[in-house]
């Protein structure tokens, strides 16, 4: 059953399973006892530290090992921010963070500070120029992905680590999702990541701290991990991690162009092959294996579903998918089509087999779920148009408000308007991708008694 979700996590990589197993029989005492046992297992985390921070980029003084990408990454905003408190309490993050930077962000504002989100463009990459603007005096932290999870947009990090530089800011960079594919551009000043992302075991995470950032670890601490992490150092899972890091780097330079070009002949024939799709991120500064679209008309987590009996994994953003039933973060900020979302993200070593397999069965799982859904498949003129009408969706979910509009836009004369009246979140993204698809005009959204009205005038 081809996987096709390494975005979330990568398979275990062979070298990461060889070394655990290995570490295992050398690395279970505690590192810090001077007994024979203690001394290898020091000597196991300090190899993994130093083999770590080579492929980061960094000192190994500067590198501590913690439990997970989302503790690394909740320790380095909440450390920085407090080592920068006489500064101020500003912290700066793109509106397309993963969730563990956004939820330090709240919890920062919930405790006081203050934090500005920087939009980002359709593709989902951030402006230098808007991320420079938002930058202030009291300015303690900014925070940038070095590429989305979502959309595998790169980021402009080189160009922001520079203007916070000049601007006496430190730059947390995550680089969960490509580490393991090559180096962070220079400048940053933190930086996080986490092993499961690159093919090493769940449960690692890396916090790197430059010398020179003012930096305080809050919560309880002790001796460990130069008091940034505490508790035992889980050493085989550490080892593996480092091991797994240093062999997918050396596969990178073969293995990126070859995923890279199955990647760009996905982009290029699901909408061919898929009518209504709508891929969505950068087509060139992307991370190499993961390319995300949105399929119009379409129940997300059903054509998941579909997929995954037709023996593929994959993920998605869509609300449907969701527990909380609203679009993922990073698709509301890029303004474009959540429903239907499908995110594949392909492992090292997936074959164009694979590839071709996916393109055959994703076309009838689309129009599967279309059917069942009773989507239109075009509009349908009325012989008696009415100048306008009122479609109530609400309580229904996404993609149903978007083909009711579907359903009825025909029986509005050119010229006329169809509101839809909708509680959805996900349907003041949906309605207007749809307008954008169908070339139609998305008038705006309006208040109503319940949820939103969203106003949509017939161009054609």
């Amino acid at each position: 059953m081809p996987y096709f979700d390494a975005a979330s996590a990568a398979p275990l990589h062979p070298v990461a399973r060889q070394a655990l197993l290995a570490a295992l029989d050398e690395g279970w005492a505690d590192p810090a006892r001077l007994h024979r046992e203690g001394r290898r297992a020091r000597l196991l985390l300090d190899a993994a530290r130093e083999a770590a921070a080579e492929a980061v980029g960094c000192r190994p003084d500067e590198l501590t090992f913690t439990s997970s990408g989302t503790r690394a990454v909740h320790s380095g905003i909440s450390g920085a921010l407090a080592g920068r408190r006489r500064v101020g309490r500003h912290l700066v993050v793109s509106a397309v963070e993963h969730s563990s930077v956004l939820h330090s962000a709240a919890t920062h504002e919930s405790g006081g500070g203050t934090f500005t989100e920087v939009p980002v463009d359709g593709t989902g990459a951030v402006g230098a120029q808007a991320y420079a603007n938002a930058l202030r005096e009291d300015t303690a932290l900014a925070c940038l992905q070095s590429a989305n999870h979502e959309v595998g947009t790169e980021q402009p990090v080189a160009e922001v680590a520079e203007l916070c530089r000049a601007a006496g800011v430190p730059l947390l960079v995550d680089a969960a999702q490509s580490l393991g594919w090559g180096p962070v551009p220079a400048g940053w000043s933190l930086l996080t990541a986490s092993a499961h992302k690159w093919g090493g075991p769940a449960g690692v995470g890396l916090l790197a701290v430059r010398k020179g950032v003012r930096f305080a670890a809050q919560g309880p601490t002790d001796e460990r991990e130069s008091g940034r992490a505490a508790g035992f150092e889980d050493i085989p899972a550490i080892v593996a991690a480092a091991a797994s890091l240093r062999a997918v780097r050396a596969e990178a330079a073969a293995e990126a162009p070859r995923l890279r070009a199955m990647v760009d002949r996905i982009r290029a024939r699901v909408p061919e092959l898929v009518p209504d799709v709508e891929v969505v991120g950068d087509p060139v500064r992307r991370l190499p294996h993961l390319v995300t679209f949105s399929c119009l008309y379409v129940d997300g987590e059903t054509l998941l579903h579909e997929l995954d009996r037709s023996g593929f994994s994959v993920s998605s953003g869509s609300s449907c998918t969701s527990s909380t039933l609203t679009p993922s973060h990073v698709l509301r900020a890029m303004g474009v089509l959540s429903e239907g979302n499908v995110r594949v993200s392909l492992p090292a070593g997936t074959s164009e087999e694979d590839v071709d397999r996916f393109l055959e069965v994703l076309p009838p799982a689309v129009a599967g779920v279309r059917e069942k859904l009773g989507a239109p498949a075009a509009i349908a003129p009325s012989p008696a148009a009415v100048p306008s009408l009122v479609v109530d969706a609400l309580g229904r979910r996404c993609p149903v408000p978007v083909i009711e509009l579907a359903k009825v836009i025909g029986e509005v004369p050119v010229g006329g308007t169809v509101t839809v009246l909708s509680d959805d979140e996900a349907a003041r993204l949906d309605i207007p991708a749809w307008c954008a698809m169908r070339e139609q005009e998305y008038v705006g959204e309006e208040p109503a008694d319940r949820g939103s009205a969203y106003v949509v005038r017939r161009l054609s």
